[in-house]
């Protein structure tokens, strides 16, 4: 196709190893440049460590990408900006200075990842693609707060979801359970179903001989948020007490971002290890005999289970775990709905090293086949025509976007 110009707003730097989504977006700033796109990249960042990361990985000579630390949020204007624009404060007015300036130099495509994006985007919506990762009203639809703030906070997120998905027409989404949400508060929305994309070859598959012989069970992922911190405790009081019972040298580790304060209650349990914000995972994978994910509530593509795939760590998990990757229960993982189905299958794949080596053989290639970089990447620019076509009222087979005017 044609070179674009193309404009991405993202939340925290594109890196392979670092905030979950960052891994899509290592791949998609990667993947347009090469394939001949000029793209520039705004990112909002938490850590200087990884702002340094992006900037070894996409050096300013080849690449346009522009880093910004979130800025200090403190005192009363910032609670007002908070009601007026919820989770709009991970924009620095520099961020958002500077993108207004390369948008009206001209651009075809404004490429936002994550819904809050969109807050910089109220006045670029016909050109704007909106990519929903996940939607905190379906993932938290049954908490209940125990604290008043707790509460707010919950229906603060869920009016700003609803309200900013009515603003906006095209969607890309990882999985179609997402695009029915997103139909139902916004029926002119234009959704398309993309994975999310994922570079197999940053990680090594893990050798047959480098993996552990123990029945080791894992949850690995972040803790601070609700799918995972779920999954850790359905394991630990549903699942666990069975499992150990039938294979009584199995072990449990339970790794992530917050693990030891979220999971503060099995902290001591026999068998059972906790490790919290560790700045390698791949020993944990090494280590683990089957990766047991199965949330309690969860939308959108679990990145943890697709890196599990990578490594080849064999996954027992339900459908939301493998929500948006045609995974086969029995031949890619091991997938059921209940806690029997789920500890059978735990328990079978522990006591079978050849069952292991089959399933996460079959997980590794289906990851490279549906998620790749290169499937991904073209569905997004068939995407981008399709949008160009209906903005500009011309084929997109046949659009050129060198030819407007700047």
């Amino acid at each position: 196709m044609a070179s674009l110009r193309i404009v991405i707003v993202c939340l925290e730097s594109p890196i392979p190893f670092g905030n979950a989504a960052a891994r899509w977006y290592y791949v998609l700033l990667r993947e347009l440049v090469a394939r001949g796109h000029r793209v520039t990249c705004f990112a909002a960042c938490g850590k200087q460590a990884e702002m340094d990361e992006a900037r070894r990985l996409f050096p300013s000579i080849q690449y346009d990408l522009r880093l910004y630390p979130f800025p200090p949020r403190r005192g009363f204007r910032s609670k007002l900006q908070t009601l007026a624009r919820p989770y709009s404060y991970m924009f620095s007015p520099e961020l958002t200075r500077d993108l207004e300036l390369e948008l009206a130099r001209g651009y075809d495509i404004l490429h936002l990842e994550q819904l809050w994006c969109t807050w910089l985007a109220l006045r670029h919506r016909d050109r704007a693609l909106v990519n929903l990762h996940h939607l905190t009203w379906i993932d938290q639809e049954y908490l209940r707060p125990k604290t008043v703030r707790g509460r707010f906070e919950r229906k603060l997120m869920f009016h700003a979801e609803e309200k900013l998905i009515r603003r906006f027409r095209h969607f890309r989404t990882c999985s179609p359970r997402l695009v029915s949400e997103i139909l139902r508060v916004n029926s002119t929305a234009d959704c398309t179903t993309i994975p999310v994309g994922i570079d197999a070859m940053q990680y090594d598959y893990i050798p047959d001989n480098h993996r552990t012989r123990a029945p080791v069970i894992s949850v690995i992922g972040s803790m601070g948020w609700y799918p995972t911190s779920s999954a850790a405790h359905r394991l630990m009081t549903r699942l666990w007490p069975d499992i150990k019972r039938r294979i009584p040298g199995a072990k449990v580790q339970l790794v992530g971002w917050s693990a030891k304060s979220v999971l503060q209650e099995f902290a001591g349990a026999p068998d059972v290890e906790i490790a919290e914000n560790v700045p390698d995972i791949r020993p944990y994978f090494e280590r683990t005999g089957v990766m047991l994910y199965a949330p309690g509530r969860g939308s959108g593509m679990k990145i943890k289970i697709l890196e599990a795939f990578a490594f080849g760590v064999p996954v027992v998990t339900t459908s939301e775990g493998v929500e948006g990757i045609p995974a086969i229960d029995g031949l890619h993982a091991g997938i059921s709905e209940d806690d029997a189905g789920l500890i059978d299958r735990t328990v079978e794949l522990l006591q079978n090293q050849a069952l292991q080596n089959r399933r996460r053989s079959a997980a590794r290639a289906l990851l490279e086949a549906h998620c790749g970089p290169q499937p991904t990447i073209e569905a997004l620019e068939s995407l981008y025509e399709r949008m160009l076509g209906a903005s500009t009222g011309v084929n997109p087979d046949i659009y050129d976007a060198s030819a407007q005017v700047r």
